[in-house]
């Protein structure tokens, strides 16, 4: 273990230690009236954000380091704010739970990471298939977390429905958990009242494309073009326009709006840089009549989307094939969910798929085919990654994201290239 990651983590929990016992050490009155206080401000900074870039006092990477912090501090009050209201002449003594919780979490914090964490990965970062089989569980109580935040924020905006910030903010949040079916209206409902934010339309375009099939035609288009108009510089609607080009093999037009959109990427995005050149290579490589491939709007949660990198081989000769079945112990079960996704995962990466394909319990066994035209994300193909393991999920709400009560089954890491493996639906998640 490092030293230098000790001295990271015992920072981080000194920081939250500071958010969490703040509220708790005020008078409850002055607290109230600072909760009352922070909302109007944070909307006043945001509105002054916008007015700055218009004016060109800021440039576009200013703009969006400033706006993060901002949105990560609506959050934070959020989270905060249903914990610190108590009455003044209440039972419970808020320093001793100020004092309590200020022994309890480092201790707690602690115990969890050496019962649950991986310490090896700090001076071992190669993942093993049992590290990679026991995340998903982690990620489900993370994502449940974040989903009781965004509750807590939607309350407070069905309290304050003129807030068009806060809506904003809560559909990126949406659309950062994958749950594009919830974020499409509230965008809906925050453009009605923000209706001349090009980076508000872009993400409201990326979303809808998402949701309604990963196409970009019709309303998405139609967003993308309004964004434009606003603000002709907007990169994730530069990188948007660029891909329905792309897909209308209109290769030079492509070629130049990611070229537009990499002239004013911020510096500091190395990734997206990197990826913007290999696709502005392609598309120009493609207008010489080689094949061409189609690209799917990008789905990164809270992250620009990307055109396509160009795999380093095809699809066709990366491609995963085989079959799902359900095991002995499932097949008597009175009933089972309908939804059945398949999907690969980067053992050595995020728990994002990078290819998923979706059918239903009428089809088992279902014999599936994974490629580089199932990946979600065209800036992370099956092509590009080197070890996998594929999920066969029974999904009781309908959703890719796992939740208690789903069946699973997961194969042994493997290369894309495999064929006819075997996965067998044989545990429900707790």
């Amino acid at each position: 273990m490092t030293v230098t990651f000790w001295v990271i983590a015992s920072a981080m929990t000194v920081a939250i230690l500071g958010l969490l016992l703040r509220p708790l050490l005020k008078h409850p009155r002055q607290a109230a009236n600072e909760r009352g206080k922070t909302l109007p401000v944070y909307r006043q900074q945001f509105s002054e954000l916008e007015q700055d870039r218009a004016a060109g006092l800021l440039t576009d990477e200013q703009y969006q380091t400033a706006r993060s912090e901002l949105e990560r501090r609506v959050l934070e009050e959020a989270g905060s704010a249903e914990a610190s209201i108590a009455p003044a002449e209440g039972s419970v003594n808020l320093r001793v739970v100020a004092l309590s919780l200020a022994m309890i979490i480092p201790a707690a914090s602690g115990v969890l990471y050496w019962t649950l964490g991986n310490p090896a990965a700090m001076t071992h970062p190669v993942v093993s298939a049992a590290s990679a089989q026991g995340g998903s569980g982690d990620d489900s109580q993370m994502a449940d977390s974040l989903n009781t935040l965004i509750e807590q924020l939607r309350k407070k905006l069905e309290e304050n429905p003129n807030d068009a910030v806060g809506w904003g903010l809560l559909a990126r949040s949406y659309m950062a958990m994958e749950r594009y079916a919830d974020a499409v209206p509230i965008f809906e409902k925050a453009t009605k009242l923000n209706p001349n934010n090009a980076s508000l339309l872009a993400d409201y375009a990326d979303a809808l494309g998402v949701h309604q099939g990963r196409k970009l035609d019709g309303k998405p288009e139609m967003l993308i073009q309004k964004a434009l108009k606003l603000d002709p510089h907007n990169v994730k609607a530069l990188m948007l326009s660029g891909t329905i080009a792309y897909n209308r093999k209109d290769f030079a037009r492509a070629a130049k709006e990611w070229e537009e959109a990499h002239a004013y990427l911020p510096s500091d995005d190395q990734e997206s840089s990197d990826q913007l050149k290999a696709s502005i290579a392609e598309a120009k490589r493609r207008l010489g009549g080689g094949p061409s491939a189609n690209m799917l709007v990008a789905n990164p949660p809270m992250e620009q989307a990307n055109p396509a990198k160009p795999a380093t081989q095809s699809g066709r000769s990366r491609a995963i094939t085989g079959k799902v079945v359900l095991g002995p112990n499932m097949t008597n079960r009175a009933s089972l969910p309908d939804t059945l996704f398949v999907f690969a995962k980067d053992v050595a990466g995020p728990p994002m798929p990078v290819a998923i394909v979706r059918a239903s319990k009428k089809d088992l066994p279902f014999s599936f085919r994974l490629d580089d035209s199932t990946s979600p994300m065209p800036s992370r193909k099956l092509s590009d990654i080197d070890t996998v393991v594929i999920v066969a999920r029974l999904s009781k709400s309908g959703k890719a994201m796992a939740e208690s009560g789903d069946l699973e089954g997961m194969s042994q890491p493997i290369k894309p290239g495999t064929e006819n493996i075997t996965v067998v639906i044989d545990r429900e998640r707790p």
